[in-house]
């Protein structure tokens, strides 16, 4: 599995032996069994993952109903930047959906990494940018689209959610009741 996240880095920059050793005894890997919770509202987030495989969701609770912001899947960074860099209180949580292999690094880890190997802080640089980029996009596109034309983004984009994903939730991250999410999905069919 440490193969995967090299494989992953070595898109980005170029590692020395060194550095590659650094990652292989460093960085912990584990898997997580499906329900797990990594991160709760109201704890302080001191861990941040790369998933080697599995599906981990983000949602808020409001008013006592999960809202589903985010599935973060194989190759994608799984951080609460709020939480850990003010030290304050998560507003949100973060669950294993599947069985889910994660690379587990802290902040701190990671900042002794960025001492020792500058090269790390360059590949967190273009990861934070690439991250920040999509987010940016996901929000706009949320604001300016209707939830039929978010479902069509979704299959476009990211089809291998609607394998992986009860329809609750998938109704829940583009904004719309399950039932609602039926109708969107019966219209886009009946057009075909």
């Amino acid at each position: 599995m440490k193969n995967q996240l090299l494989e992953y880095i070595s898109r980005y920059i170029t590692l020395s032996e060194e550095e590659r050793q650094a990652v292989i005894e460093n960085i912990p890997v584990r898997t997580f069994k499906k329900g797990t919770v990594l991160l709760r509202e109201g704890e302080i987030s001191t861990e941040c993952y790369f998933n080697l495989k599995g599906l981990v969701r983000q949602y808020y609770l409001v008013d006592g109903e999960e809202k589903t912001t985010f599935f973060y899947t194989e190759e994608q960074v799984i951080a609460s930047l709020e939480s850990a860099t003010k030290k304050i209180p998560s507003k949100h949580y973060l669950v294993c959906e599947e069985n889910t292999t994660l690379t587990i690094g802290t902040y701190e880890t990671e900042n002794e990494f960025y001492k020792r190997f500058p090269k790390f802080e360059q590949l967190s640089r273009i990861l934070s940018g690439e991250n920040f980029g999509e987010y940016q996009e996901l929000f706009a596109s949320f604001k300016t689209s209707s939830p039929e034309e978010r479902y069509l983004d979704l299959l476009k984009n990211r089809p291998e959610l609607i394998k992986r994903v009860p329809q609750y939730q998938l109704a829940s991250y583009i904004g719309v009741s399950p039932e609602s999410l039926s109708r969107i999905r019966k219209r886009i069919f009946q057009k075909k």
